[in-house]
């Protein structure tokens, strides 16, 4: 296919998607499971239209990936509209750290005597598919910063925070392969310190730091100016120099990511309690709920909360289609890949992980916590992977986790991602609708 046919078919398919989403939702199969298979069709499998290697463009595939990731963590957390002593933050701690180590670790011994990896790879390997993917979570994530339902707001608060255990974690597995032995006492000194300690305590100071500098600046700005143009540019901007910046330091630029969202918010806050609501309103919605960004320019009566309502409207609204296009995209070339990284071994690891080591691992890190037994089961079973199990891929890749064993896990991992697209992705919508009678 030359360059206008591949044109035309993006267009044709993006509009048949477009128009039929409605009765696509009607259906058990999910909008990522569509992508999925017309990637599979398009691949080796299919017509072999398309033959792309994940491993082959491993550079591409994780600089993609991480701008993927990165705006989808900022929008979650922009979307988290809680003070930071609010309860759901512990659950998401728990969640994201006692919950995703025990999760690493029941996938790691049952990869390693399951499959007969080394033990470097398989801790590889349950690095990448523990975590819960921020992007394709979206499915299960808050719509908006009015939702307040409590099992939308944990698993949220997880996608945005397990990167900050499941990355570490993936380090450890490359430095103790790289070793070819036992670690030194300084090597694991080191990466407890500078990968762990600092990459957390960095990663969140920065992002949350950058996040509510900027908010506060560009809204005193643009109301002192009278400005009211588009400001997507600057949620593009704070994404760009909270991962830049995390990055250039050795902090985790995820968690940057995703806390200069929360740093954002938390500026709406401050904003709003310095410039209230009318009195008749009840109770201080969102700012970006008080105004209409298609009648920006008719505003009247403007002031720094409507302007921080327009930054915050024009952010969520360019992260969300930025989010899925990429996600589109990518979980396409995952369909693709897949004739060339299947590996059976991967549909029992999955079905170990999903039904028991998940929920399990869960369950315990929520011990004693104010939440019932139905909502921590949920908890264990809604936990997609996808894009950013992929850029977990590519980065072990290109930082020297390659051989026989690798492929292995490679294949594994990717066999597992498609099938918690296809399997989280089909029962997501009904044990929501179940939750939600409940």
């Amino acid at each position: 296919m030359n360059y206008l046919a591949w044109t035309a078919a993006t267009g044709g398919l993006l509009l048949l998607m477009s128009l039929s989403y409605g009765w696509i939702n009607r259906t058990p199969v999910p909008i990522f499971g569509i992508y999925l298979l017309v990637g599979v069709a398009c691949g080796p499998w299919g017509f072999n239209v398309l033959n792309i290697d994940v491993l082959a463009h491993s550079t591409i595939v994780s600089r993609i990936t991480e701008i993927a990731i990165a705006t989808s963590l900022f929008i979650t957390g922009l979307k988290i509209r809680l003070p930071l002593r609010a309860s759901i933050w512990r659950i998401g701690v728990r969640l994201a750290i006692p919950g995703m180590i025990l999760t690493v670790l029941g996938v790691m011994v049952i990869a390693h005597y399951l499959t007969g990896l080394s033990w470097p790879i398989s801790l590889a390997l349950a690095a990448i598919i523990a975590p819960t993917d921020p992007v394709l979570a979206s499915l299960i994530a808050i719509n908006d910063a009015r939702d307040d339902d409590s099992l939308r707001l944990s698993l949220s608060s997880e996608a945005g925070l397990n990167d900050g255990t499941a990355l570490p974690l993936l380090m450890l597995a490359l430095l103790w392969h790289n070793a070819e032995g036992a670690l030194s006492t300084q090597a694991l000194v080191h990466w407890f310190t500078i990968d762990v300690v600092w990459s957390l305590v960095a990663g969140l100071g920065i992002g949350y730091g950058l996040g509510r500098l900027i908010g506060l600046i560009s809204t005193h700005w643009r109301h002192a100016q009278g400005e009211v143009a588009p400001s997507d540019f600057i949620a593009l901007s704070l994404i760009c120099l909270s991962f830049a910046l995390a990055i250039s330091v050795d902090a985790s630029g995820f968690l940057a990511a995703f806390a200069a969202g929360v740093g954002l918010r938390s500026a709406e806050l401050k904003v709003q309690k310095k410039n209230p609501a009318e009195e008749e309103q009840e109770e201080n919605p969102p700012a970006e709920m008080m105004i209409n960004p298609h009648l920006r320019h008719a505003i009247e009566q403007r002031s720094p909360l409507k302007s921080m309502g327009l930054l915050i409207g024009d952010a969520l609204s360019f992260g969300d289609t930025i989010e899925r296009l990429f996600a589109a995209a990518i979980v396409i070339v995952l369909g693709v890949t897949l004739a060339q990284h299947w590996e059976f071994m991967g549909l029992i690891l999955a079905f170990i992980l999903f039904f028991i080591i998940r929920p399990l691992a869960v369950y315990l890190s929520t011990w004693r916590s104010s939440y019932s037994r139905q909502q921590r089961i949920l908890f264990g079973w809604l936990g997609i992977r996808g894009i950013g199990s992929l850029n977990y891929i590519a980065y072990a890749y290109t930082h020297g986790m390659q051989g026989s064993e690798a492929t292995i896990m490679t294949n594994c991992a990717l066999t597992i991602i498609t099938a918690s697209v296809l399997v989280h992705g089909i029962t997501v919508t009904p044990l929501l609708n179940f939750w939600s009678r409940k």
